[in-house]
């Protein structure tokens, strides 16, 4: 089944089912997907891409060729908004970082506008982490087999999209810090993080992705602001119940859409609101999601917090669509 839906004026599809075997599965599709042009640099092993990353320039088009490329890889260069860097490959490209406590597989490293697309990371402490980026499109990735989170966004990384990735089999390291996607920083960490500031990472996209997590698929932080989170879907049916890990999107941040995700599996509730910081947590919108709420103990959107927008076109089946209230 396709759902297909309007977000704005721009048109979003993806899958609805997860399929039943990841590892031979493709990435999910849908309008707004970049496409590669011809590269530049062909590459081959660990020390070419390391090379070809190393002296990058803005319209650089790496290409990966299908093999393991064991380590972790660095950009820090820079694109421009009509020049992004690219770095493609297929599923056979493999990043392997050597192990679930083994680093960052794939880092931007205060580098913009770089394009992401097509390739594995696996056997890393993280997948694929961004520090203060910008613009930046993380695109049809494959991400397993992950100590941590698969894909993060934080230190004032903003105006990026993560679209169309498979991400499953994470949290080996530690499940409860297993995420799917996170963006931001955890006031906990804003000293070591950011310096002590607020991690601003907003207006971030994520959409379109296939995820099955230890933690939630979803983590949005305290102190980010204006991101959307389209057309997901979500299988929870690993997530770890320990009381924090128990929907599939949390959100703690402000200003946020959230629209026509789907979900199913999960041990408590859909999607769920919190306030870490006072002024935060509030403010968003959650409308169309699609909630499936067999076996669980909760609701479709737990608003702990107050001030979000829930509109009644979520549809949910096996329980109810908030604890309290009524939708709007």
């Amino acid at each position: 089944m396709e759902i297909k839906y309007l977000v704005g004026a721009l048109l979003v599809a993806t899958t609805g089912v997860l399929v039943a075997s990841p590892a031979q599965a493709a990435a999910p599709t849908g309008p707004g997907m970049v496409k590669c042009p011809r590269p530049t640099k062909i590459v081959g092993s660990a020390s070419q891409f390391e090379k070809a990353l190393a002296s990058a320039r803005a319209g650089d088009v790496i290409k990966l060729r299908p093999g393991i490329y064991r380590g972790n890889f660095v950009a820090r260069k820079s694109g421009v908004k009509s020049r992004p860097i690219f770095v493609c490959g297929t599923a056979a490209s493999v990043i392997d970082g050597g192990g679930p406590k083994g680093g960052y597989g794939f880092h931007i490293d205060r580098g913009n506008y770089w394009r992401l697309v097509g390739f594995t990371v696996r056997n890393s402490q993280k997948g694929v982490m961004a520090d203060r980026s910008f613009g930046s499109i993380i695109q049809s990735l494959t991400v397993h087999s992950i100590g941590d989170e698969a894909i993060h966004l934080r230190n004032f990384s903003k105006s990026n999209i993560v679209q169309y990735n498979r991400i499953f089999n994470t949290g080996l390291r530690k499940p409860k810090f297993g995420e799917g996607v996170y963006i931001g920083t955890a006031e906990s960490n804003w000293k070591s993080v950011t310096g002590g500031r607020m991690d601003a990472s907003d207006g971030n996209w994520v959409r379109g992705n296939e995820i099955k997590s230890t933690a939630e698929a979803i983590d949005i932080k305290e102190g980010t602001s204006g991101g959307w989170i389209v057309g997901n879907v979500f299988d929870g049916s690993q997530l770890v119940d320990d009381g924090t890990n128990d929907s599939w999107v949390d959100v703690k941040g402000n200003k946020y859409v959230v629209e026509g995700n789907r979900g199913r599996s999960t041990p408590l509730d859909g999607f769920q609101t919190h306030k870490i910081v006072d002024g935060w947590g509030t403010g968003n919108v959650f409308r169309k999601n699609v909630i499936n709420l067999s076996g669980a103990r909760g609701v479709g959107i737990n608003d702990t917090v107050g001030g979000n927008t829930i509109t009644c076109d979520n549809k949910v089946t096996g329980g109810p669509l908030l604890k309290k209230g009524a939708c709007s």
